[in-house]
């Protein structure tokens, strides 16, 4: 028998096997250290290619959010925008919360805007990160909450836990006033638990004991986890990310005044990263309590299956939709069974404008202007709304996603069509699809939504091997 392997050459270590290296490999190494050429009939490269090998050097991502982040002259602009943004509140906004949050934000955002153009870079970020998080969400949160005000869903939740602790229902029977409603599913009533533990008898518990404290622990703790399982090495640490979106307006002034939507946010970040690391038990539960925030949220629940289907089969997505549902349901049939009535006047037909007392979430978008124009205009809305998801959903079901950022893609589609095209809805909405699509990628380093391949993966076709030189 003639031996095809070349002399000289490294020979693939067998299943059974023991050394380490051949003497060829020895050779190879002792050879190869000398300087110059290597000798005649060697090179420095192993041949032939093995398959999965690639010769050409891996090309960089030039859309890549943290490079471009790192850039001075896109942090002074976003810098720049926020000041504007901030600066508008004061003169446009008839909410003295808002107004007050403006104030005090504004200049922050524009003195960080100035550390970025003249502090050292590698300080720079940080110093104007730290600034911005102090003055537009610190400040104003703990004079907004000494002072007990709050956007009128910050009292919603708060009584909702008051009601569950007294009478075991989350609603009230008989609404008479816009605030009487409480849009939200039974689970959102744990946020307003720490009132009625804490009351507001001091300072501290006055803060401590505030429903917006815990939106915003909520929605640090499931960035933070998300951010461990999609990042791609252990040595990034997402605090400069993290203080960088909370400082931003998108978040600062919803942190601020309200926050309810913040847990919602968090919970869908972490639910598609949990499916993508094949995480059915988490991912399960996790989906669970978001169906139980916000009717809104129910769109991930399929998306992350579809996620768990495409990677891993059928079981863990079975797994996965039986943890969701079958906890949701739970949750929710208590509700259902004593104040059916109740829970679908004031969570579907309250938020959709379909009531005699109108939902004071308002916006210029194309859902709220077609509602101005009556009851055919409402019409309309919710039907350019049923059809556009109806095609998120054939997308869907078309294109499954392979990873976690083209779930949280689709989700982030479904809800922003879904948040432009509703007949009430506001700005403060955007804000999920907005960070869904931007803090997975922030967390994975990577701007494409495919899944990467692992290294060593052996592709099915093989490649050609090169000639030597």
């Amino acid at each position: 028998m003639v031996s095809t392997r070349t002399p000289g050459y490294s020979r693939p270590r067998g299943r059974f096997t023991g050394r380490r290296r051949t003497p060829a490999q020895t050779f190879l190494t002792e050879t190869s250290s000398r300087p110059g050429r290597p000798p005649r009939g060697f090179s420095v490269r192993p041949f032939p290619r093995q398959r999965g090998e690639s010769t050409f050097p891996p090309t960089p991502d030039r859309l890549n959010p943290a490079r471009l982040a790192s850039l001075r002259s896109v942090q002074l602009l976003g810098c720049l925008i926020a000041a504007g943004w901030a600066a508008a509140f004061p003169l446009v906004s008839d909410l003295a919360n808002q107004r007050l949050w403006g104030l005090i934000a504004a200049p922050a955002y524009a003195l960080a805007g100035l550390l970025c153009l003249t502090l050292p870079r590698r300080f720079a970020a940080h110093a104007a990160a730290a600034v911005a998080l102090v003055g537009a969400v610190l400040v104003p949160l703990g004079l907004l909450a000494l002072h007990g005000r709050h956007q009128s869903e910050v009292m919603v939740v708060e009584r909702s836990a008051h009601l569950l602790l007294t009478t075991g229902d989350a609603y009230l029977p008989h609404p008479v006033v816009v605030t009487d409603y409480n849009p939200y599913l039974p689970a959102m009533a744990l946020f307003g638990l720490p009132r009625q533990v804490l009351g507001d008898s001091t300072a501290f518990a006055r803060v401590a004991g505030d429903a917006r404290i815990w939106f915003a622990l909520t929605f640090f703790a499931c960035l933070l986890a998300a951010w461990r399982l999609l990042r791609p090495s252990r040595d990034r640490a997402p605090l400069l990310p993290l203080a960088v979106l909370t400082a931003s307006p998108l978040i600062a002034l919803a942190l601020v005044v309200g926050g309810v939507d913040l847990p919602l946010i968090g919970v869908c970040c972490l639910a598609m990263a949990l499916a993508e690391r094949d995480r059915t038990v988490g991912a399960g539960l996790v989906l669970a309590l978001a169906c139980t925030l916000k009717w809104t949220a129910w769109p991930a629940l399929p998306v992350a299956v579809l996620l768990l289907w495409r990677l891993y089969g059928r079981r863990p997505a079975a797994r996965t939709a039986l943890i969701g549902v079958g906890v949701s349901t739970a949750v929710i049939l208590p509700s259902v069974l004593a104040q059916a009535d109740a829970l679908r006047e004031q969570v579907v037909r309250f938020p959709l404008g379909m009531t005699a007392i109108r939902t004071p979430a308002g916006s210029p978008l194309p859902g709220k202007v077609l509602a101005g124009f009556g009851p055919t205009g409402h019409t309309i809305s919710l039907a350019l709304m049923t059809v556009a998801l109806i095609g998120v959903a054939i997308w869907l079901l078309a294109r499954p996603p392979v990873s976690a950022i083209a779930a949280a893609d689709l989700l982030a589609a479904g809800l922003a069509i879904a948040f432009m095209l509703a007949p009430a809805g506001r700005f403060g909405y955007l804000a999920l699809p907005v960070v869904l699509m931007i803090w997975p990628r922030l967390a994975a380093r990577r701007w494409s939504s495919r899944r990467p391949a692992p290294p060593g993966r052996v592709p099915e076709t093989p490649e050609p091997a090169l000639p030597r030189s």
